[in-house]
């Protein structure tokens, strides 16, 4: 399973003080079947609790994600900052999963490259 995140992504979790080893646990979590929502289309959200602090004041992020292949964190909010993502939102991370699950290893090459994806080790 390869895991990457989206530069915005990636940019929102610093400012949270999200580690690699949370994004890692919260995939090996879905990958056992502890999901939170799976919204259809490869787009899943999961709870990323704080350090010291458990889910119930945790982080929500939106991954792309095919079971056993690779997922990408693509985005994240504070349990205050909203309820919920819009259904607009929602056919957008449906769009993005499309493409970005669908891309060859040397096209998500060429993402990292650019600093599109940044993958999680």
């Amino acid at each position: 399973m390869r895991i990457f995140k989206y530069k915005i992504f990636e940019k929102w979790a610093k400012k949270q003080g999200m580690s690699n080893v949370d994004l890692k646990k919260a995939i090996t979590e879905i990958e056992k079947g502890l999901i939170d929502a799976n919204l259809g289309g490869d787009v899943y959200k999961k709870r990323i609790g704080l350090h010291g602090k458990g889910k119930r004041n945790s982080h929500r992020t939106i991954i792309l994600m095919k079971i056993e292949d690779k997922a990408i964190f693509a985005h994240g909010f504070g349990k205050g900052e909203k309820g919920n993502i819009s259904k607009n939102d929602l056919e957008g991370f449906k769009i993005m999963a499309n493409a970005f699950l669908n891309l060859s290893d040397k096209q998500i090459n060429i993402l990292i490259d650019k600093k599109n994806l940044i993958e999680v080790f």
